[in-house]
């Protein structure tokens, strides 16, 4: 089973950008539909963002306007730019299929502190 490797997090000030990386082997990638995952302490999983086969996005109401998910197929790669973090973004990012078939890696933590 596809295991992705996230990376990218870090800590950094209310405001602040980071970019997230997730690459996943398997010779498939172009024909998922992909999207970031994130879990706060004592919150559930939750889906942030998704991305299409063809490209089309969508966005949970609380990161619109300020995340960003692309993908480079070539790469096996998806993205997620986010500008203008909150404190309230802090948490372990994840990224899986919509109909998460890939195993859940480790994740990348983002913590948004002042």
């Amino acid at each position: 089973q596809v295991q992705p490797v996230e990376s990218g997090g870090g800590s950094v000030q209310p405001g602040g950008s980071l970019r997230l990386s997730c690459a996943a082997a398997g010779r498939y990638f172009s024909l998922k539909e992909m999207g970031w995952y994130r879990q706060a302490p004592g919150h559930q999983r939750e889906l942030v963002a998704s991305i299409g086969r063809g490209g089309s996005t969508n966005y949970v109401d609380s990161v619109k306007g300020r995340f960003t998910i692309s993908r480079d197929n070539a790469k096996n790669t998806v993205y997620l730019q986010m500008n203008s973090l909150k404190p309230e973004d802090t948490a372990v990012y994840h990224c899986n299929t919509l109909i998460k078939d890939y195993s859940w890696g480790q994740g990348t933590q983002v913590t948004v502190s002042s």
